[in-house]
């Protein structure tokens, strides 16, 4: 009987080990997410800037009568700022649909008894970021297409 005993202790210690270690791996993969969401508004926001620079050298010099034609870099500009817009949203778009997937893979796995649910994701600052940047990224090309707001 005392056999049994000592053996199925080991047992639970070790489940229980394992338990936090899949725990703490969804941790660790939304940290990985959010790093990839890091990369991208990293590149959004070189886009996003590179273009509207290039928008605002070649309109100053236009205004200026430096160059008489602008047109081709200033929609170079333009693209290249919708482009970091477009790869932002679906940045974003990526990460809150592999952050959904996630959340309904720990709830089954915690129902399962497979972990425990102690901890919970805390709000991405990171996904607030981008969402920042998305908005700032969305004023910059409204500015440059309609000559108006804060970048005009």
């Amino acid at each position: 009987m005392e056999s049994a005993t000592s053996k199925s202790n080991p047992d639970q210690v070790s489940v229980e080990l394992s338990s936090r270690r899949t725990g703490m791996s969804f941790q660790r993969t939304r940290m990985s997410a959010d790093r990839t969401l890091m990369s991208v508004i990293r590149t959004s926001l070189s886009l996003i800037s590179f273009g509207f620079t290039i928008f605002q050298v070649f309109e100053k010099l236009r205004d200026q009568a430096v160059i008489s034609h602008a047109a081709s870099a200033r929609n170079f500009g333009m693209a290249l700022v919708v482009l970091g817009i477009l790869m932002l949203i679906g940045g974003i778009a990526y990460h809150l649909q592999f952050m959904g997937h996630l959340r309904e893979e720990r709830k089954a796995m915690t129902e399962a008894g497979l972990i425990h649910a102690q901890s919970s994701f805390p709000v991405s600052l990171t996904l607030i970021t981008a969402a920042i940047l998305l908005f700032i990224g969305i004023a910059a090309i409204v500015s440059m297409v309609f000559q108006v707001g804060p970048f005009g």
